[in-house]
């Protein structure tokens, strides 16, 4: 278990934010000016079941306390950010594939444990909620938060707020229809962003021009061995000069401002912000992104809006999920 310690708040009120992932679970300990006092990060081990994931959750929790010198009950609430969809009002995963989940009620045995008031919220939302709060997006009324990895999620933040839709499932840029008889997506549709423009999407493209004389280049980079070609090895062609590598990534990263734009248009975003594993390619994919919103979106719509890498990394999540308890559950707003 990695812990990380900061000096005492000096009695201020804390949260905990939990970022719950397939591969690990990242928790944050966090002052009311949502500074971050501790952090603590576990292995998820999905594969033991929900009951161990869910221990270890509260194991993070203790850490925190125990390293900030501070007792649960020093602790204001408890957030949970969780892959989705889930259902907010009784704080239950519907279907996480990651987790092997379904069905499972994570907010009731964690504020059982604690005593805590917990709310759980989907993962690419409460990074929203981080980056607007306390990152690229700080100052922003109205603003998009897209993840861009191995698939594709998003966050919305409407007039200064945390927006979710009639039932909590808002934001889920990565199944908007791009293409009708596209790819089919893990989703059950065909032509879904996220089957397009996705890590996964690149690389199943590299995969396929692999196996033609004009993906040389690419099984070249992977040493002949299509199976290790990934959306950072495809990158790392196109960077290198490859021309079907860098056609994969353009016609990807097109995809993606495409959508970015069709969202301007309906909502007037003052700032679009992006991170996820393969927003680290960097100018290539922001600056096809905003050629496309140029391109597709209303020249109002375009003119204004702010289109800027991510900075919170992956501390977004734990944050995000503090952020969302202070101001969900006890009406706080840093």
């Amino acid at each position: 278990m990695d812990v990380e310690k900061a000096p005492s708040a000096g009695g201020a009120r804390l949260f905990i934010g939990i970022d719950l992932g397939g591969t690990k679970i990242a928790s944050a300990l966090v002052d009311a000016d949502m500074k971050t006092m501790g952090r603590v990060t576990v292995a998820t081990r999905p594969e033991e079941g929900p009951d161990a994931v869910i221990g270890r959750m509260l194991g993070t929790v203790w850490e925190l306390c125990e390293g900030h010198g501070c007792g649960v009950g020093d602790v204001g609430a408890i957030g949970i950010g969780c892959p989705g969809p889930l259902d907010q009002e009784t704080g239950i995963v519907l279907d996480a594939p990651n987790l092997m989940w379904k069905n499972v009620s994570v907010a009731a045995p964690v504020a059982q444990a604690t005593g805590l008031p917990v709310c759980v919220e989907n993962d690419a939302n409460v990074a929203a909620l981080a980056e607007n709060r306390m990152g690229a997006g700080r100052g922003a009324r109205h603003m998009m938060y897209v993840t861009v990895s191995t698939g594709i999620g998003s966050g919305l933040i409407l007039d200064g707020r945390l927006y979710v839709g009639a039932m909590g499932a808002a934001g889920e840029l990565g199944h908007v229809t791009m293409l009708a008889d596209g790819p089919l997506c893990g989703c059950g549709n065909r032509g879904c962003l996220e089957s397009l423009a996705s890590g996964t999407a690149i690389a199943q493209r590299a995969r396929e021009a692999a196996a033609r004389p004009a993906g040389a280049g690419i099984l070249e980079a992977a040493n002949g061995d299509i199976d290790a070609i990934d959306s950072a090895l495809v990158a790392l062609a196109a960077t290198g000069g490859d021309a079907t590598a860098q056609a994969i990534m353009r016609a990807a990263f097109e995809y993606l401002g495409t959508a970015v734009a069709n969202v301007l248009n309906l909502l007037n975003l003052d700032m679009v912000v992006i991170g996820g594993g393969v927003a680290q390619v960097g100018d290539v994919l922001f600056d096809t992104v905003k050629r496309m919103i140029e391109l597709r979106a209303m020249a109002c719509m375009a003119r204004d809006v702010r289109v800027v890498p991510a900075l919170l990394g992956a501390d977004a999540g734990a944050l995000g999920a503090a952020c969302c308890a202070a101001e969900r559950l006890t009406k706080y707003v840093p």
